[in-house]
């Protein structure tokens, strides 16, 4: 049996159930039981020091569990395995194997090694490594939502990250089996996919052999499958399959994606525009290769031809230098757009990085902190006055599960990504409702459903 963990991005999660299958070939059937593993797998996460920090409390507490299963197994995945292999094998001895993200193929002859009493490791990056034709276990699924990875590794060095060092670089899945994907889990009850990938509108796929690497990205809009053109493709499966996707990145995002939005109803009013700073000189240093000036042209574009369009972000405060004006053109940037959702963090050196190496960390963690916690409140403030605006509106939701605080209650999302919860009556799950709100929190609307949605 095999107990697999993620932390981490939602792409872990993805992989989670591609080595799922890959594993399940070799006669593995996962378990939610970790005592009755005989192979623990932590899938990891290596974009702040907290991350791994948690990964190594938890391989320390596997480590000294006195109910797991003799001759357990254990083994890190992920974007830890790379830069961390040599403590975690030698050093420390947490762990019997260590796979990078694109060395899954070789699980079963890396746990072969294992069971023969060896230490095994693969963290070799790959250039053409997409899975493609790998049909993932959905693990812990509601049967109702799922992940598709559309395209592997990022080109854009951003100075703080690690992706292009865990992940490699840019490549992307062929177009065809990720609508067969698609179209197989509508065909099986889904009704909402998530493409993923760590820069979506990098994507780009031509049948054409001689398109690849750098004449693939060069080559006009007409020659080759882009995102927006990928999108319309899974849209068109169904009407009643919505279409998700994660993550966008500023300077790539183009009309053609907003127009693909605005003219499908299936296709989320929901995009997600990391900004990192609102401050021009910030952003130079992190290497994100737009201006405060393009991104507020890029969100003033997305509410332009999509007027009901949410858009989330992520925010890094404390970067190298920055300085109290910069952080409050953060600050500045975060009231105006009006952000649903935002992912908020504190600067965290990682090594290997080019800002690690370039720049010194030189923000005190109290100051970081202090602008962290600004950032926070701005953000509760906006969402409790964004959610109070939907009272008495109706929204269309897409039944997910059963609320956590009451098993009376359903909760879904609405197509803008907002949790809405409402009492449970005779719905179930996968269907989709109308729901008018009556109440809302920080964090969910609450109302009552009104009628089903009939596709």
């Amino acid at each position: 049996k095999l107990y697999i963990e993620s932390y981490g991005c939602q792409m872990n999660f993805s992989d989670s159930e591609i080595v799922a299958s890959v594993l399940g070939n070799e006669g593995y059937t996962t378990t939610t039981n970790m005592d009755e593993a005989d192979l623990i797998f932590l899938n990891t996460c290596s974009i702040r020091d907290k991350a791994e920090e948690t990964v190594r409390k938890k391989l320390n507490s596997i480590k000294h569990d006195p109910n797991k299963k003799d001759n357990v197994k254990v083994g890190v995945l992920g974007c830890m395995a790379e830069r961390l292999k040599g403590k975690l094998l030698k050093e420390e001895k947490l762990v019997d194997l260590v796979a990078g993200p694109d060395s899954y193929r070789k699980l079963p002859e890396l746990v072969d090694d294992i069971e023969d009493g060896q230490k095994a490791v693969n963290v070799l990056l790959s250039r053409e490594e997409t899975y493609d034709d790998i049909e993932p276990v959905r693990i812990n699924s509601n049967g109702i939502t799922a992940f598709v990875s559309i395209m592997r590794g990022c080109d854009n060095m951003c100075t703080f990250c690690v992706v292009p060092f865990t992940r490699g670089r840019e490549r992307s899945r062929n177009a065809q089996s990720i609508v067969n994907e698609c179209n197989d889990l509508y065909q099986k009850g889904y009704r909402e996919v998530t493409l993923l990938g760590q820069n979506v509108d990098s994507y780009r796929w031509s049948d054409n052999p001689t398109l690849r690497g750098r004449a693939l990205k060069e080559a006009p809009r007409d020659e080759v499958i882009d995102f927006a053109k990928l999108l319309i493709m899974v849209a068109k499966i169904a009407p009643n399959l919505r279409v998700r996707f994660s993550t966008s990145h500023p300077k790539d995002i183009i009309d053609e994606v907003m127009y693909a939005i605005r003219d499908y109803k299936n296709i989320c009013n929901y995009i997600h525009l990391p900004a990192q700073s609102g401050n021009t000189r910030v952003l130079k240093k992190m290497n994100r290769t737009y201006s405060r000036e393009w991104y507020d042209e890029k969100t003033a574009r997305i509410k332009e031809v999509i007027p009901d369009c949410a858009i989330s972000t992520d925010i890094i405060t404390g970067f190298c230098s920055e300085t109290d004006e910069e952080h409050a053109d953060t600050v500045s940037l975060m009231k105006q757009v009006r952000y649903e959702l935002a992912y908020m963090f504190f600067y965290s050196e990682r090594p290997g990085t080019l800002a690690q190496k370039k720049y010194e960390d030189d923000i005190p963690e109290s100051v970081k902190k202090s602008r962290l916690k600004e950032i926070i409140d701005i953000q509760k403030t906006i969402n409790i006055e964004l959610n109070e605006a939907e009272i008495g509106k109706i929204h269309e939701v897409l039944i997910e599960g059963v609320s956590k605080r009451d098993k009376n209650d359903l909760r879904g999302r609405n197509s803008q990504n907002k949790m809405i919860i409402f009492p449970k009556e005779n719905y179930s799950l996968g269907d989709f409702v109308k729901v008018k709100i009556e109440k809302s929190t920080s964090a969910t609307l609450i109302g009552k459903a009104l009628e089903i949605v009939d596709y």
